[in-house]
């Protein structure tokens, strides 16, 4: 069965990215049933923490298809996502989605997503992130001027 194949191959590339600094994570993009982009965790190596695979995969998957629309592709990623890659899979617009290892199963490693998904939830007033609002009326211009564009690209 091809999905069992593809998740093997992400599976692969998240052992393989442990051996060359990276973290244990790896991500498969397919379409019509061949890869067309993979992607490793490599947050500590490139010093930027949003190269995770998924993400990885998603600019490789968009620049190979010169779309951001990467509907009718499918994504095989090591690990459950985490809110920042399930988000960037969501605006991608990524058909389906296989995942192996679980969003607990990287928390017991160290890899603990569940104060994002806490803070989500909370007004921007209560998250610890310091949050304010300023200049609403100013940048509401860049808002209306997107509305009354004729020539948007809408995603």
């Amino acid at each position: 069965m091809d999905d069992i194949k593809f998740m093997k191959k992400a599976i692969k590339l998240s052992i393989e990215n442990i051996k060359n600094g990276g973290g244990p994570f790896g991500a498969v993009i397919v379409k019509d049933g061949k890869i067309i982009a993979t992607g490793v965790n490599r947050v500590t190596a490139n010093t930027d923490p949003t190269a995770h695979a998924e993400v990885i995969a998603i600019r490789k998957a968009s620049k190979k298809l010169k779309t951001f629309d990467l509907s009718g592709c499918v994504i095989y990623t090591s690990c459950e996502p985490c809110p920042m890659c399930l988000g960037a899979i969501y605006w991608a617009h990524l058909d389906k989605m296989f995942y192996g290892n679980t969003k607990s199963d990287a928390k017991n490693i160290g890899f603990d997503d569940s104060f994002i998904y806490d803070e989500i939830d909370l007004k921007p007033a209560d998250r610890k992130l310091i949050t304010t609002q300023l200049l609403q009326e100013e940048a509401i211009v860049a808002f209306d001027e997107w509305t009354n564009a004729e020539d948007k690209v809408e995603y």
